[in-house]
């Protein structure tokens, strides 16, 4: 029951959203540009200042790549055997390979660790939210209508401020240098509004959704993927890391969370299947009431 009043929050940020677009209409692609380079870069500056460096971090950051590159050569064989396009391919990469550690799968782990687990969960969301703004922005990039492939994509990333954010975060600790209370205070107000702020763009898109239109295989295919194989993946990859019994079952855990919203961002902000990607987060997060409890049953 505690489970699920964990979900309670997350389930009404969308409605939100899914509310405010049926009832009033908004332009999603204006707020989600602004969510893109003017608040997150907030976030990520905010997270990487602030937050002490240790050895976990290098296994937590090898873990996260590799599991997102595994998966990534997942869908590329996925999409070689079901002749997809590079478009659909590319919705697929954005829908199956990123997880929502940050508004999902650090209050699951805060109820089923306690606050010895959030530190690694709080790890693995920031090395995640680097890795959507860059290798997800990539993908994006590239199967949009506007893109020229890889040089386009390339090109793209570059100009993401996400990047310079943690740059500027972690050069500003390392060489410890203070800012005024002031200043911290605006930033906490930007980067506090910024997971929201995602959360409701994907409720507005998901509002535009209709679900007829989309192919069932894919959208099987792309759960399955994101529900059951990242999770298995992720158990072959602790196999490896010199990691304590706790450290393991959080990456499993966060490896099983559904689709992150940032990725409906991404999609829509490029035109890179939206509907497809928007529609793939809410199903995932869906059965994740479903697949989330039994994981646990297996691992604790």
């Amino acid at each position: 029951m505690e489970f699920f009043l964990i979900l309670i929050p997350v389930f009404s940020i969308f409605a939100i959203g899914y509310i405010g677009q049926k009832r009033i209409g908004f332009d999603t692609k204006n707020i989600s540009t602004m969510a893109l380079y003017l608040m997150s870069p907030v976030l990520v500056f905010r997270t990487f200042y602030t937050t002490e460096f240790n050895q976990t971090y290098l296994y937590l950051a090898i873990y996260t790549f590799a599991l997102c590159f595994f998966l990534i050569l997942v869908i590329y064989l996925l999409s070689f055997f079901r002749r997809y396009s590079m478009k659909e391919t590319c919705g697929m990469i954005l829908a199956s390979a990123f997880m929502n550690n940050g508004n999902y799968g650090t209050p699951v782990v805060l109820f089923v660790f306690g606050a010895s687990g959030l530190d690694y969960a709080i790890v693995l969301m920031v090395i995640q939210q680097l890795l959507m703004s860059t290798v997800g922005v990539y993908y994006a990039a590239k199967g949009g209508e506007e893109g020229d492939g890889i040089r386009s994509a390339l090109k793209t990333v570059r100009k993401m401020p996400i990047g310079y954010g943690a740059l500027l975060g972690v050069s500003l600790q390392f060489l410890h240098v203070p800012i005024n209370e002031n200043i911290l205070i605006a930033v906490d107000m930007v980067a506090n509004a910024a997971i929201p702020t995602v959360m409701i763009v994907l409720g507005m898109q998901l509002a535009k959704i209709s679900i007829r239109k989309l192919e069932r295989e894919k959208i099987s295919l792309s759960l399955f993927t994101k529900l059951a194989i990242s999770p298995l993946i992720a158990f072959c990859l602790t196999l490896f890391l010199p990691v304590d019994d706790m450290v393991k079952q959080i990456m499993i855990i966060m490896a099983a969370m559904p689709t992150a919203a940032n990725t409906t961002m991404y999609a829509l902000q490029f035109n890179t299947e939206p509907e497809f990607v928007s529609t793939a987060t809410l199903l995932s997060t869906i059965l994740s009431v479903v697949t989330l409890p039994t994981l646990f049953m297996i691992l604790l």
